[in-house]
């Protein structure tokens, strides 16, 4: 099973990704939060998470309410024991100022969520079988 953290606090991207999660043809759990600081509580095995898997890869916005993503990454990244999980920030900004912003931050990579509802599924698809492809090799 790929455990996959999804950081995301608009309800209808999560539900596109919950979508796109239960049309692969490859076994995924989707864990959900809904802000930066429920992110590292989570990937820290903090309060209510304590007895959650290990994540194989976190895909998050890059706007999340009270922490950010960049704020979010450079906290795993100063944590010996996270400090390798893959994170894909999947942000509606195009902004290559953000995707610099990001990817400085140690995301592992900076994808613009597309506007077309095939496309949105294809992008969510294609990230998590290239990090379930990576993880298995």
């Amino acid at each position: 099973m790929f455990e996959v953290l999804l950081v995301e606090d608009m309800e209808g991207d999560v539900l596109l990704v919950q979508e796109a999660v239960a049309d692969l043809d490859m076994e995924v759990r989707l864990h959900v939060v809904r802000d930066g600081v429920d992110a590292l509580a989570f990937l820290k095995r903090e309060g209510p998470y304590m007895d959650r898997p290990a994540m194989g890869i976190v895909l998050m916005d890059a706007n999340t309410p009270r922490r950010n993503a960049v704020e979010v990454l450079r906290e795993l990244r100063s944590d010996s024991a996270l400090k390798s999980l893959p994170v894909v920030v999947f942000s509606s900004s195009a902004a290559s100022h953000d995707a610099e912003l990001n990817l400085a931050a140690g995301a592992d990579a900076y994808v613009t969520k597309p506007l077309e509802f095939e496309a949105f599924m294809q992008a969510v698809q294609g990230i998590l079988r290239h990090w379930m492809g990576r993880a298995s090799a």
